[in-house]
């Protein structure tokens, strides 16, 4: 009899599911054909610029040669990855990329949530608003002119050694950009500045999705503002923070290239060099032009990443967390 009932449950179940699927045809495609055109141009895009210069692949398992082209060139297996793995140069680019990408992404995050829950207390709407949009312009200024203001600040003639002259705290001007020990600061302490009130926004989104009853239940329990901060808007965040900390793993590895490159010197080369500027140096300089070795470093850094997002992942699903996929 028990058996009986289960079975009539699963297929009631499985019934329901047949129902509740979407059913594509002729009719709902010329209702949402406007939707559809729109997707297939994103589609195509995508096709064209993301997946089909994939194919260049290819060069990591040859000896690539320009004028011979893919076709034409040797292929040598995984010689490249080999090569890779035994250059202490690769291995010392790795760790540096890492450091720097997990720093940006460990204080970047905090940041933000911490800037967003303290602007969202703000009551004076006009103050909020004006905070709110000087904390993003940074945002939008490439960092060609970072860069500039970064380096104008902590030469030894700049404003910042000048207020440590001014106030005692040195004897001589400190040089920051010469210093390895200080280069990962330097370079975390940019990108918070220039995207700490980009990353807000979406935190900021989240907190006014948050009911507000449960903030007026708190109060009447005698909750204070940092309690309702802490008890409330916190745990109510959890669920985009861990979205977007597994989305940024992935970004992890992209630790930056136009800074590193730009304030690196030979002083702080040992710490300055990341995956995307060993690339750059054997793709395209003159002297060594190997397609093939970009292309190899290249593909790890994409797989490590790929990685990093399914492990990041499979432990939220583990957890009980909110997860992409």
């Amino acid at each position: 009899m028990e058996n009986t009932v289960s079975q009539q449950e699963k297929l009631k179940q499985l019934t329901e599911k047949e129902l509740n699927k979407p059913k594509f045809t002729a009719k709902e495609f010329k209702r949402q054909w406007v939707l559809i055109a729109i997707s297939a141009v994103y589609v195509i895009y995508g096709i064209i610029f993301y997946y089909l210069p994939l194919i260049g692949w290819i060069m990591a398992f040859q000896n690539f040669k320009y004028y011979d082209g893919i076709a034409g060139s040797k292929f040598v297996g995984l010689d490249k990855f080999k090569f890779l793995f035994s250059d202490k140069t690769f291995l010392l680019v790795i760790r540096n990329t890492f450091a720097m990408g997990a720093l940006n992404l460990f204080f970047s995050t905090v940041m933000a949530i911490v800037f967003a829950i303290l602007l969202n207390e703000v009551r004076n709407r006009h103050f909020k608003k004006t905070i709110q949009t000087i904390s993003y312009l940074p945002h939008f200024l490439s960092w060609i002119i970072v860069v500039a203001i970064v380096h104008d600040a902590l030469t030894s003639t700049g404003i910042i050694n000048e207020l440590l002259l001014k106030f005692g705290i040195v004897d001589k001007a400190y040089p920051f950009l010469g210093d390895p020990n200080m280069f990962w600061g330097i370079v975390t302490f940019s990108h918070l500045w220039k995207e700490t009130g980009w990353n807000a926004i979406i935190y900021l989104a989240a907190i006014t999705a948050i009911d507000p009853c449960l903030y007026e239940s708190a109060a009447i329990d005698g909750a204070g503002r940092f309690q309702k901060m802490w008890y409330i808007t916190l745990p109510s965040l959890r669920p985009t923070i861990i979205i977007l900390l597994i989305m940024n793993m992935g970004n992890v590895l992209n630790a930056g290239f136009e800074l590193q490159y730009l304030l690196g010197n030979g002083l702080v080369q040992s710490v300055s060099k990341t995956i995307d500027i060993y690339v750059l140096d054997w793709a395209l300089n003159a002297r060594n032009t190997d397609y093939s070795l970009g292309t190899a470093a290249g593909i790890f850094k994409t797989a490590v990443s790929l990685a990093l997002i399914f492990l990041t992942n499979t432990i939220a699903k583990k957890t009980g967390d909110e997860r992409l996929f």
